[in-house]
């Protein structure tokens, strides 16, 4: 079977290049075709090849996750000088911390033309480079400079991560099993942080810091055999390895020459819808959306929960909680890896504006609580006994606070650019929305210190709930609900 010549356009409203000329035709798409690649169309496509593609994709979020959370278990031994004896001041572990956000946010856009230009599975293995480079600073720092710019490629990692992973799990996986594919990645990352926490505690820094190094390594090793994505090949005018890369992730009893003649039809239908993004913010519906999915990022990151996974060590060290803060830690990432599960079971049936709804306010009322535990810790001639007999608080509201979030704010902010941005637009504003997410992401890393410093702990976790709550009323006046509707209707929604 020839290849088609064809002139490539690129759509940025799906990211990827499509074809206008040499479209193929499918006069007997369930005969003739089938016959020459020996397909017998007689059942449903196979699942499990699909898990298996998005799992080892996803490991490179898993990595991300222990990028994120490499800071909590060696927080003081870093600031004591006990890494690299490098002795770090507040201010300088602020950097470190916030360093991974910076690169994370300078990866966004670029990462979606790389995947445009050598696919989606080259960009995820590619991820190695900024992965290696970064550990490898790290590992073998001289100075603070170098920890700086390992953290700031280890991010750069991270990021490109945000845009790949995701695109390259919708890609290969069908419809009926998307949501839960789509799920992976969060859970991953996830995964990853509650791994830097469990293994931060029993291992030496720099023990610890080569188990993280390590990561990517395997999925560099299982993700390598995996296929591109069948949308990609076609957009690329290779249809004979979109027939491959099917029938590998489908097995050779799914009509998979009917599929590939839909995906196709769906990108010539995309690049003929395109309009020019002047045009586009002209109407109300497109400018609620960016509302919507920005002030979403926002309170995401307000919240505080990168100050959370970034410093949980540290916020429970302050509190003076009986409980060792590196094993209170992991029991905080061990919720967030849990609840994240929990929530892509039930997302779907509960609906988006509910779990937001609820995930703000019970994160505002937890934040609170906290709040008032650092009050009565450092503003109030409490006991110290009575302190050490409340010291669960902590606890039971930092292991509340990830849970909800987990269930709404974390995952749902995400998933609503996907559903309420037209499709010419989709690619441009999703990671306009990822760039803005992580520049919010590197203020509150990077200044959280500081502000506990300047203003304590207490008023710090007063402006998170404070945040959470306007987030929830936000939700409540102006978020539609998205489940079960197409984007069409959602539109029609933000017009009103």
């Amino acid at each position: 079977m020839s290849q088609d010549k064809v002139s490539l356009l690129r759509d940025p409203a799906v990211g990827v290049s499509t074809s206008l000329e040499g479209a193929r035709t499918y006069d007997s798409v369930e005969t003739q075709p089938a016959q020459e690649h020996n397909i017998q169309i007689n059942s449903g496509p196979r699942r499990l090849p699909q898990y298996v593609a998005a799992i080892t994709a996803t490991l490179s979020a898993l990595s991300a996750g222990a990028v994120l959370g490499w800071t909590s278990p060696i927080q003081n031994d870093i600031e004591h000088g006990q890494f690299h004896n490098i002795t770090v001041n507040s201010d300088q572990m602020g950097w470190i911390g916030s360093f991974v956000t910076l690169g994370g946010m300078i990866m966004c856009v670029p990462t979606g033309f790389l995947c445009d230009l050598i696919g989606r599975k080259k960009t995820l293995l590619l991820l190695i480079v900024p992965f290696a480079i970064g550990w490898s600073l790290i590992l073998f720092a001289k100075t603070i400079v170098m920890l700086y710019l390992g953290r700031f490629f280890t991010g750069m990692a991270a990021g490109a991560s945000c845009v790949a992973a995701p695109l390259y799990t919708s890609e290969i996986s069908q419809k009926e099993i998307r949501g839960t594919v789509g799920s992976y990645f969060q859970l991953m990352v996830t995964i990853g942080i509650f791994l830097a926490y469990f293994f931060g505690k029993f291992l030496t820094p720099m023990n610890y810091t080569i188990f993280c190094a390590c990561l990517p390594l395997v999925f560099l090793v299982t993700f390598a055999f995996q296929p591109e994505t069948p949308a990609y090949c076609l957009s690329k005018g290779l249809y004979d390895d979109a027939l491959k890369s099917l029938v590998r992730l489908r097995g050779t009893s799914h009509n998979n020459e009917a599929e590939l003649a839909e995906i196709e039809g769906a990108l010539k239908e995309s690049l003929e819808n395109t309009i020019s993004m002047s045009q586009t913010l002209r109407k109300k519906a497109n400018l609620m959306a960016f509302l919507i999915a920005f002030a979403l990022m926002f309170f995401q990151q307000f919240s505080g929960i990168n100050a959370v996974i970034l410093y949980t060590s540290d916020i429970f060290t302050s509190a003076g909680a009986n409980l060792d803060a590196k094993t209170a830690a992991i029991i905080v990432g061990a919720f967030q890896a849990v609840a994240t599960f929990v929530s892509s079971l039930v997302i779907d049936k509960l609906g988006r504006k509910i779990l937001l709804f609820v995930s703000s306010l019970v994160m505002a009322l937890s934040s609170f609580i906290l709040a008032i535990f650092f009050t009565l810790k450092s503003r109030s001639s409490i006991d110290d006994d009575v302190l050490n007999e409340i010291g669960f608080i902590p606890i039971v509201s930092l292991c509340v606070f990830v849970v909800v979030f987990s269930i709404g704010l974390g995952p749902i902010p995400w998933m609503i650019s996907s559903e309420i941005f037209t499709p010419e637009i989709k690619s441009v504003a999703s990671s306009a929305a990822g760039t803005f997410n992580w520049f919010l992401a590197f203020l509150v890393t990077k200044f959280y210190l500081q502000v506990n410093e300047a203003v304590g702990e207490d008023s710090t976790f007063y402006a998170f709930s404070v945040m959470s709550l306007f987030s929830g009323l936000f939700v409540y006046w102006v978020v539609p609900e998205t489940k079960g509707k197409t984007v069409e209707q959602v539109q029609e929604e933000l017009e009103r």
